[in-house]
């Protein structure tokens, strides 16, 4: 009894052969009975009950025959292709020369940075620290600022991490500039001129350091550095329209 169970219990295991089905040209004149073995874009591929392989033009195959092809074995759905990297951009999809409503539809279909405060909100506030990056630097989320010409067109976009305290100045702010550093350096290459983290005791009320500095590939120029204001300081990231070029010193 168990062995004819166990049989019976194997059998179901096997894979089904697909059944047999009229295949039919496109006025349904002419016929092939088989079973589906395979398709592609272009072609189904079928078995007659002697044996014999048929490849046929799915162009010549009968209107019925497709939607059963479409019902049963549809074709995979392709993915979308990758979007190219836009090597003149300056940030994201960002260039120099877009208007502010031209930034604010990048930002918004951006993948790196989001919104932080309600949209209904952003003709109150405009768009400096209405955006925030969406993953963390170094520990720390950066907002988005942004310098305009008189013309209302994008000259500069800075990175500002949140201000604190003198105490998080060696600690979490140089986390921060540390991993900004490999990151433009990743983008950039080899910066045009690089430097230590900015001594706190350099940095007056009001002032930004910069330690590295790298040209971008579609003109302008990418600067990393500190600032500080009142009793709070930054880590700083700032895209600027102009090409600076690195001081030698003597």
């Amino acid at each position: 009894m168990f062995g004819r169970f166990l049989i019976l219990a194997c059998s179901l295991l096997l894979p089904l052969a697909a059944a047999p089905r009229p295949w039919k040209n496109p006025t349904g004149e002419s016929r092939i009975q088989g079973e589906f073995l395979s398709r592609d874009e272009s072609n189904v591929t079928i078995r007659r009950s002697d044996g014999l392989v048929f490849t046929l033009d799915i162009k010549k195959v009968h209107p019925d025959d497709l939607q059963w092809l479409e019902a049963n074995h549809p074709l995979p759905v392709a993915k979308p292709a990758e979007p190219v990297a836009d090597a003149s951009a300056v940030f994201d999809t960002l260039h120099f020369g877009d208007t502010r409503e031209q930034v604010l539809a990048k930002l918004k279909a951006s993948k790196i940075v989001e919104l932080r405060v309600a949209e209904s909100l952003l003709g109150r506030f405009g768009l400096n620290g209405s955006f925030q990056t969406r993953k963390d630097i170094g520990g720390l989320h950066c907002r988005l600022l942004f310098n305009w010409s008189g013309a209302g067109l994008m000259r500069e976009v800075s990175l500002q991490t949140e201000a604190l305290p003198a105490d998080a100045y060696p600690t979490r702010l140089k986390a921060c500039w540390e991993d900004f550093a490999k990151l433009l350096t990743t983008l950039y290459g080899a910066p045009l001129q690089q430097g230590d983290f900015p001594p706190l005791a350099d940095l007056s009320d009001g002032a930004c350091l910069a330690s590295h500095c790298w040209r971008l590939e579609g003109g302008g120029t990418a600067l990393l550095g500190t600032a500080r204001d009142n009793k709070n300081y930054t880590t700083v990231v700032r895209f600027i329209q102009q090409e600076l070029k690195p001081v030698v010193l003597p």
